[in-house]
């Protein structure tokens, strides 16, 4: 009976963990669509931007040889904020961005989201982008790509 009550509570255990992770990637889910597609790509919304992407967030890339860059997302804010002002955002039709989840790894306030990113129909990058859970929620914190 004891061994009964140990197999139901460990169960218990695990479909609870199991249920916490899944909030967790549904959470992580809004805060890349929100912030990242919504705010940064499609609308240039200040506001959507700051709610899940942390000030201290890089953007980093490969240039030729050895050579590594980083765009910090003050940079990438002032550059979405001047195209609103010179009306090249908000995107609109064949010229919008949306995402695609691919895995999305999480471990206690730790994350990992990996997603192919489209311009339209258009496949044009792959995203692997690192995120921290907060007391005020998951935030992105970096992000590498490849571009197709």
């Amino acid at each position: 009976m004891k061994k009964l009550i140990l197999i139901t509570l460990l169960i218990s255990a695990i479909t609870v963990s199991a249920q916490n992770v899944d909030q967790e990637k549904e959470a992580i889910k809004k805060v890349i669509q929100t912030a990242y597609v919504d705010g940064l790509q499609n609308e240039g919304d200040a506001t959507k931007i700051d709610s899940g992407i942390h000030p201290g967030f890089v953007l980093l890339g490969i240039g030729e040889g050895n050579e590594m860059w980083k765009y910090p997302i003050a940079e990438w804010k002032a550059k979405t904020e001047k195209k609103v002002k010179d009306g090249k955002l908000p995107r609109t039709g064949d010229d919008k961005v949306s995402v695609k989840f691919k895995t999305i790894d999480v471990t206690g306030t730790a994350a990992v989201a990996k997603i192919e990113f489209y311009v339209g129909d258009k496949l044009t990058y792959v995203d692997y982008i690192s995120l921290y859970k907060f007391e005020d929620g998951w935030k992105m914190v970096n992000k590498i790509y490849y571009k197709l």
